[in-house]
């Protein structure tokens, strides 16, 4: 599944080489083309490192916890800026370093390990009855459970019915 890009590649590749072929200055062609200069910066470095694929949107990625330390590391290790590790790494942006970087001050390495994304499920699965094992006829005492669990779980089902219909009267007025 690919993201939405905000700019395609074609519009992408034509800033690029305006700043490259025709010399104009990136101030100068963020300006014309009412872009921030931090993204042209940014694809030029991926034109640079990678070639026109560079300028390519991306698939969303899922990185390892390894990598995500390695890229850390490196980057204090070496004093890269953000921009240069995005390209570099061939990460599409600085924000994913920024969130690894806190998580990782916070949390150490347990905080670079990936969560969970989505809703939690909050339903417990529903009780099953065991199936009988044998065809004998039921007891008087065992048709009388049987009744009794069944009437249990309708008197909660209108129990819960009556909450939310008095929950509703409430939210109209």
């Amino acid at each position: 599944m690919f993201k939405r890009n905000k700019y395609n590649y074609k519009f992408r590749l034509n800033c690029v080489e305006a700043v490259l072929k025709e010399k104009h200055s990136v101030t100068w062609v963020a300006k014309q083309n009412g872009i921030n200069r931090t993204n042209l910066r940014l694809w030029l470095g991926f034109y640079e490192r990678y070639g026109q694929e560079g300028l390519l949107g991306r698939e969303n990625r899922k990185y390892t916890p390894s990598f995500k330390r390695e890229v850390l590391l490196t980057i204090n290790k070496e004093r890269l800026s953000l921009l240069s590790a995005c390209v570099r790494f061939n990460i599409p942006s600085e924000s994913i370093i920024i969130n690894w970087r806190k998580s990782y001050e916070l949390n150490g390495q347990a905080g670079l390990i990936a969560k969970s994304k989505g809703r939690p499920k909050k339903m417990q699965q529903p009780i099953k009855r065991k199936a009988r094992k044998t065809t004998k006829p039921l007891t008087r005492e065992e048709e009388l459970l049987i009744e009794n669990e069944y009437l249990k779980a309708e008197n909660e089902l209108l129990k819960k019915l009556q909450a939310l219909v008095q929950t509703n009267k409430k939210q109209k007025p």
